[in-house]
């Protein structure tokens, strides 16, 4: 190989190396976010990051399931849907290497029913919804425990089950689905406890039609993972920037009503 060759050769490696990290910006960062509150939110988010030079693409889920196995595999880039309790439930299930880069919003979970009014009106032996993974059905259980209803097991923790149930005294028969059907099943329950995000696109709204509603300060708070080696990587942080910008937080406070309410 002569000198000139190798002048041109080392010009075109370090013309690579100086457009890298332009044409890695130019690919769009994939979000994984379940349709309602968190798809609308990152619509923002998305329009916020452009200006900054933040290129975003949503990418819809009807399930609690598929995000994070989509993030695990690289599909996406990060997700945002789900709260700490859940995620570390899924990596210790699944052995994901997904970590938590910053916080969202809260969904202070809503009970509903077409049968009754009120809690305390629900009959002996009601048939009560609750999701079927242990997250969020413990944290039914824990809101349930919290308006009187029933009393868990000290030692239940927040993956509370209906096994850790030890005063049960109007005998609910707890029936445990998919988070996304429980808005579906209202007609076949006497009550269920629907996630807001899937509660809002079903018609349903936590102001108006809930008949009990969680505490809004509660360790159910959202938050945006990514996989543990992409952590550290600059768009992360730009990523979080704009998610917790005033304008975020602004636009999540106008658009909800406290249905939906800032983590951050």
């Amino acid at each position: 190989m002569n000198k000139r060759t190798l002048i041109h050769t080392a010009a075109a490696l370090l013309l690579a190396a100086t457009l890298a990290p332009v044409l890695a910006q130019d690919k769009p960062i994939k979000v994984g976010v379940t349709a309602g509150p968190h798809a609308q939110i990152f619509e923002q988010v998305k329009k916020l990051a452009e200006k900054d030079g933040l290129k975003i693409q949503i990418v819809e889920f009807s399930d609690y399931i598929q995000p994070n196995a989509a993030l695990a595999t690289g599909d996406l880039d990060a997700n945002s849907y789900q709260h700490k309790p859940y995620l570390d439930q899924q990596v210790k299930d699944r052995g994901y290497k997904l970590v938590n880069v910053g916080y969202t919003v809260n969904f202070p979970i809503g009970l509903y029913s077409k049968k009754v009014k009120r809690l305390e009106d629900l009959k002996e032996g009601a048939r009560f919804g609750i999701p079927n993974d242990p997250s969020n059905g413990g944290r039914v259980l824990l809101v349930l425990q919290d308006k009187g209803l029933i009393k868990l097991r000290p030692d239940a923790g927040l993956k509370a089950t209906p096994l850790d149930v030890i005063d049960n005294p109007k005998k609910l028969k707890f029936v445990e689905l998919d988070a996304a059907q429980l808005p579906r099943s209202l007609d076949d329950l006497d009550a269920a406890a629907v996630n807001t995000n899937y509660a809002l696109p079903a018609g349903l709204s936590p102001a108006r039609d809930a008949i009990a509603q969680e505490n809004a300060k509660s360790p159910y708070v959202n938050l945006i993972a990514v996989r543990e080696q992409d952590k550290d990587k600059p768009w992360v942080a730009k990523l979080l920037k704009v998610y917790q910008s005033d304008a975020i937080r602004q636009f999540i406070l106008t658009e909800f009503k406290g249905a939906v309410v800032p983590g951050f």
